[in-house]
């Protein structure tokens, strides 16, 4: 095996937890939810949108923020959380670099 396809192998490794975080449907709609309201929204607000209750809404924003995909902004009293997809994103388009030039590669 290749140092390149042992490095594009290392990169699926790592991008693993964030196509993880995305393969939830709840989680793509509070991305997409964030996406559309750019100073953020509190929690209540996401659960209002998306059908959930509070607890679930607020364990998806858990993940999505550990996994960098969003951020809290403390605004008086409550949390707002914003899309920050950025560092994310990176690493995705990284790896689908990665992979076409692996698949560009002649045999």
């Amino acid at each position: 095996m290749s140092k390149q396809t042992e490095h594009v192998l290392q990169q699926f490794k790592e991008c693993i937890p964030l196509l993880e975080v995305l393969t939830d449907e709840n989680r793509q709609a509070i991305i997409m939810l964030l996406a559309q309201h750019k100073s953020g929204l509190n929690v209540n607000t996401i659960a209002s949108y998306i059908n959930l209750s509070r607890p679930a809404v607020s364990h998806h924003l858990k993940v999505l923020k550990q996994s960098g995909f969003i951020k809290s902004e403390k605004k008086s009293v409550e949390n707002y959380y914003v899309l920050t997809v950025r560092k994310p994103l990176e690493q995705l388009k990284s790896l689908i670099a990665a992979v076409e030039v692996e698949c560009s590669r002649p045999q």
